[in-house]
């Protein structure tokens, strides 16, 4: 399974893969750490034009290493977390000093560095010598998690240990390079954390999440289930009668009990019919042929207040004119078999009052 999930993502790097950034292909390891000190804790979409003012200011280590502390820091004004940019310098300098400006070609010697972590090491080991290194970052995490659904919460020692272990059986020892950029790019343009295109996966065939309809819902992290505001869409799948149910099964809040189909996200977007249409298509793959476009309804918001989260939920009820393949396995119960079963405080007061309007 490691070697068919490897030869996909490589494939789909080569025919599909349009994600352009700055530093994508760069052998130069000056530039490759450059990038991955910028990007520690930065957006992508933030650091890029920090990379091209520092690569411009400083085109090579030396220029760096002799550079005015106060310029760089000005260079780097608005990034933040000024401590990497004080590593930044002093690695610079080291690296000039100790090496004669080359950058030390072992993930050993790269892991010495000032400011460098597991995460960098193995970013310039694999990107610049071509190094068998595994990089996991938060995109790694969740196209491994959904791929192979590992439910295993990402931040515990066991999921860090059990995740590393996994993207190394899967890394190319060909191209480690190559698939550890395919991965992470894969990660931010499909199998996003929100709003994933799974209709579009080349993944998809072979994706547990995706089978088991669990894509909102991986990967784990202890602390998102710890957070204080929680945003919940349930999509009330409904076929002749038949409503799709699923099981609580993860460790967290109404574990055990039941629900409809959710969507957990950051904030609630807009929803309206062209939303929650694309939604359908592109992580169901459920084109609008399928559903009774007149009869989807929208409820919301309703609320509960647990012991250290607030729950918001809004219902969006789906009428189907035929199951999609990707819910054929899906718990289907009619509404006999509803009343059978148990549902959290909140889903409750949807199934007694705004339900019983359907």
């Amino acid at each position: 399974m490691a070697k068919q999930f490897t030869d996909l993502l490589l494939e789909w790097d080569q025919d599909l893969n349009d994600r352009l950034m700055p530093w994508k292909g760069e052998k130069d390891p000056y530039k490759i750490w450059l990038s991955e000190i910028i990007l520690q804790q930065t957006r992508v979409e933030q650091g890029w034009a920090y990379y091209e003012k520092f690569i411009t200011q400083f085109p090579t280590i030396f220029d760096l290493a002799k550079a005015k502390e106060d310029k760089v820091f000005k260079l780097w004004e608005g990034l933040g977390y000024y401590n990497r940019c004080r590593n930044l310098l002093f690695t610079a300098k080291l690296i000039v000093q100790k090496y004669n400006g080359v950058f030390p070609s072992t993930y050993e010697d790269l892991l010495a560095l000032k400011g460098v972590g597991p995460y960098t090491a193995s970013a310039i080991a694999s990107f610049a010598f071509n190094l068998p290194h595994a990089v996991v970052d938060g995109n790694v995490y969740r196209v491994l998690a959904r791929y192979y659904g590992i439910d295993t919460p990402i931040d515990t020692k066991e999921g860090v240990l059990k995740f590393n272990q996994v993207a190394i059986d899967n890394l190319s020892q060909k191209f480690p390079g190559k698939y550890n950029q395919a991965l992470m790019d894969f990660g931010a343009t499909v199998c996003k954390p929100a709003l994933p295109i799974c209709n579009e996966c080349v993944l998809q065939k072979k994706c547990v999440a995706f089978s088991l309809n669990k894509v909102n819902q991986l990967p784990v992290k202890i602390k998102s289930i710890q957070k204080k505001k929680r945003n919940f869409d349930f999509y009330c799948f409904e076929f002749e009668g038949n409503w799709l149910i699923q099981k609580r099964t993860a460790k967290d809040i109404w574990q055990d009990l039941h629900q409809f189909y959710l969507v957990e996200q950051d904030a609630f977007r807009p929803l309206d019919q062209a939303s929650i249409l694309s939604l359908l298509n592109h992580q169901l793959a459920i084109p609008s042929a399928a559903i009774h476009l007149a009869k989807i309804r929208v409820f919301s918001p309703y609320k509960q207040q647990l012991t250290h989260q607030t729950i918001q939920a809004r219902f969006i009820v789906v009428p189907l004119k035929k199951i999609p393949s990707v819910l054929a396995k899906s718990n289907w119960v009619n509404l006999k078999q509803l009343q059978k079963l148990a549902f959290p405080k909140l889903l409750n007061e949807f199934l007694q009052s705004d339900f019983q309007k359907i």
